[in-house]
């Protein structure tokens, strides 16, 4: 029978988005972790009691890691990883995410900027073939990351959320919603950033 995929408690899962994604606000926070934001607020204030995490008020306030909480979720999500006993699949997802991390890069930047007799100017979109080609890069670079974390996705639920939220920015993309390929909060690349600096800080691996 196979091994049930690891379910990762709700603090540590909001304590490790903020570790991911930075000082953010609780709307951002619960659609990180994929959880309603009464209840994602009622850890955060936990975790705050505990000297984990901080909380500015005001229109740009938000919640943010203390030093103690970064050492608390490295030491936590190693942990886990040992209890799970799946280090070597997190680290093989990196290797093929790794990979194909350059692509996305070069894709992003494809979509930002195009070329006009030689000269890199601004996309701005007036171009639904031009556009439509990428989307489709896109659709091709996300299939090979889905087989690239296959493993990761199936023995690991917390990583899911990254597939969940990939599949909806590049659906809303596809569907008009251009925002969702660069420039939104969640869109396709703000996500595959967070997964890649989730898979870093997983590992216990410094972002050079």
């Amino acid at each position: 029978m196979p091994k049930p995929p690891h379910s990762t408690s709700v603090d540590l899962l909001t304590l490790h988005a903020l570790r991911c994604i930075g000082f953010a606000g609780l709307p951002r926070v619960a659609r990180t972790v994929g959880l309603p934001e009464a209840d994602v607020e009622s850890e955060l204030i936990d975790l705050a009691v505990a000297g984990l995490v901080t909380h500015a008020s005001g229109d740009f306030g938000g919640w943010g890691l203390t030093e103690a909480g970064v050492a608390a979720d490295a030491e936590r999500i190693s942990a886990e990883l040992d209890a799970a006993g799946t280090r070597a699949t997190v680290s093989r997802a990196y290797d093929g995410f790794l990979v194909l991390n350059p692509e996305l890069l070069d894709l992003c930047t494809a979509w930002q900027l195009r070329s006009v007799d030689g000269v890199a100017v601004p996309n701005d979109h007036t171009d639904p073939a031009y556009d439509s080609r990428l989307l489709d890069r896109f659709a091709d670079l996300d299939r090979r990351a889905d087989g690239a974390c296959a493993d990761l996705f199936a023995s690991m639920l917390r990583f899911r959320r990254y597939r969940a939220r990939l599949t909806t920015a590049l659906t809303r993309a596809r569907s008009g919603a251009l925002d969702y390929v660069s420039d939104d909060m969640e869109s396709y690349h703000t996500v595959w950033f967070q997964l890649h600096e989730d898979l870093l800080v997983t590992l216990g691996i410094p972002r050079h």
